[in-house]
Parts: structure tokens; sequence; C-alpha cells
């Protein structure tokens, strides 16, 4: 009696309109300050593709490189900046030359500790407390920013007259650099790198539109790299296993709808933001992501979603329960089976 593998299902697992929907929900909370994490592993859980294990880790790879469209939005959205960075590289435009160098400066904070901590973070936080606790505490910090910075600043330019805060291209390098320090705070799952990112440009000096438009053009880069690490890592990993990777899973057209929608939508968001952010500050974002833990843990404790979870990798050199089995199976070929018959693993 032979033991036959059971083929690999590399059949497509995801439906366009999920696609579609996962793409309409990065796009929208993506440059929004209210965790793109929270809202995809909500949308996830709710049209089940939160499991099996293989399906999952696609999606996960899936959810972070339709983070492409987001990219895309702002490029078009503010194409005239990036042509004046452009400029600035070529020593034509000092204004923005000073633009490109702090987002070069803001940058590299996530850069660096991004690959020295991505495990670690992985490992320790992508757990349900840890996205829990991060949405709350989000929630209280930007309600207490806003009553202590933001109103002020947007009392004082009520009468059109009164300037409260720097714009994008008087920001210091220190100011850049604080905003790329907090930037790194969001690499603990359910923060959003959107409300860092505008809270250290507010608190750096900037007007909460030149926050916000800063956070955007920071996210280029900083988004860039996340779709590109994850794309990278997927593929490799998947080769190295040997088993189907996130195109082969999902299939080409939910990827290509998914970017799709997210750039779209992403615009949309953007230009929302931005008149919403100038007229009401972050408040009213605070109290969603309090409303928004509620509901994500009610959701995981009802059984409706799967709690998002990271297993650890394995140390090196101390094998897994299946590489114990592997290498037991390769010593003794002739294994029994628990009714006594010898089975022939070898074959």
């Amino acid at each position: 009696m032979a033991i036959v593998p059971t083929p690999i299902e590399t059949a497509p697992v995801m439906e366009l309109w999920q696609a579609a929907v996962l793409g309409l929900v990065e796009g929208i909370t993506e440059y929004l300050p209210i965790s793109s994490t929270g809202h995809l592993i909500i949308a996830s859980g709710l049209m089940g593709l939160d499991e099996p294990a293989r399906v999952k880790a696609a999606v996960d790879a899936f959810n972070i490189v339709i983070q492409g469209g987001a990219i895309l939005a702002v490029l078009g959205l503010y194409w005239p900046r990036v042509v004046q960075m452009l400029k600035g590289l070529a020593g034509k435009d000092e204004g923005g030359r000073r633009l490109l160098i702090n987002l070069i400066i803001a940058f590299i904070p996530a850069a660096v500790l991004g690959v020295l901590l991505n495990d670690i973070i992985e490992a320790a936080l992508f757990n349900t407390p840890s996205v829990l606790i991060a949405l709350a505490l989000g929630g209280v910090y930007m309600i207490l920013l806003d009553r202590w910075k933001i109103a002020p600043m947007r009392r004082a330019e009520g009468d059109g007259q009164t300037r409260a805060g720097r714009e994008v291209d008087e920001l210091s390098k220190g100011g850049a650099l604080m905003i790329g320090f907090m930037q790194c705070i969001a690499m603990w799952p359910g923060t959003s790198r959107s409300m860092m990112t505008i809270t250290g440009g507010v608190l750096a000096g900037l007007r909460p539109k030149a926050a916000a438009e800063f956070s955007f053009l920071l996210g280029l880069p900083t988004l860039g790299g996340a779709c590109v690490y994850s794309l990278y890592k997927n593929l490799s990993e998947s080769a190295e296993a040997g088993e189907p990777n996130m195109f082969e899973v999902l299939g080409w057209g939910p990827i290509l709808i998914g970017t799709a929608v997210a750039t779209v939508s992403a615009a949309f968001a953007v230009k929302w933001r931005v008149g919403f952010l100038n007229k009401h500050g972050l408040a009213a974002f605070g109290v969603y992501r309090l409303v928004l833990c509620v509901v994500l843990g009610g959701l995981i404790l009802g059984g409706l979603i799967e709690p998002p979870v990271v297993e650890a990798e394995p140390l090196a050199g101390v094998p897994t329960p299946e590489l114990i089995e592997t290498e037991a199976i390769e010593a003794d070929p002739m294994q029994t089976d628990p009714g006594g018959e010898v089975i022939d693993a070898s074959d």
C-alpha cells in the first residue's frame, strides 16, 4: 500500500467581486487614519478568505500588493509635486529639492527598522489583542491631539487671514526625521501609517492640510517598498517550498481588479479626506476607531471571522515535527500503519 501525496490545488479561490470589495476597502482606508489592516481583516473574514492557511497567506500578500493602486492614486493627484521634486533633483527648483530631501529623511527610519524588526514585530504583535489595543489607543490619541493641537489651529484660521502652521516646503529636516520615526510606530498592526504621519506632521508644526499632503507623498516610497517586498517574499518562499504563489492561488484577474478598484477608491478618499480634515479635524476618526475596535472584537469573539495570527518561525537548527516525520520515513521507508499493515512509504 503506497502513500500517494495529495496534489496541490492551484485553482483560483477568489472571486472577482471579492477582489473588488478588498480593493475598495484598501483604497478607502489606506489614506484614512483608521487602520486599513483592521478593515481588511474584517472584510477577508466575512467573505471566508481567512482559511485554509495557504489561502489566507495568499490573501495577506494580496492585501499588501494592491497597495500599488493606492500609490498610483497619489501619483496622479500629486503629480505636480512629483514633477517639482524631479526639477529639484536637477537643481531647478529649490522647494522641490528640499521636499525630496525631507521625504528621504522621513523614509529612512522605516526602511532600516522595518527590515531589522519586521519578523520580531510579526511574532510579538500580529495577534488579536495587539490589533484591538492599537485601534483603541489610536482612537484616544487622535481625540486628545485634536482637542489639544488641531482644533485651536482650525479656530485660528477661521477668519481666513491667520495661517496656523507651516506648509510642506517649510518643514525642517528635524521635523521630517520625527515624522519618519512616528511612521515606524505604525509597524504595530492596527495603528495606521496615515494616523502617525499626519499627527507627526502636525506636531512638527505643519498645518493639518500640509501634514496630510506630506503623509500622502511619504506613502509613495513606504507603501511601494512594502508592496515590492511582500511580492518578492511571497514568490521566493513559494518557490522554495514548492507551493503555489499568490498568483497561482488567487489568479491574475482578482489581483488586477483589486488593484484597479483600489486606485479609483483611493483617489476619491484622498480628495475627500483633505477637505474633511480642514473642516472637522481628527476627532471623528478617533471615535470611529473606538467603534471599529468593539466591532472587530465582537466579530472575533463571536467566531464570525478568524483572528489575525502569525505563526512563529522555527528556530534555526531545531527540527519541526513535520521535518522529524519526514526524516523518519526517509531513514525507514517500511512503515507500519495503526492496523499493523506494513506500508512502503518509498513508493
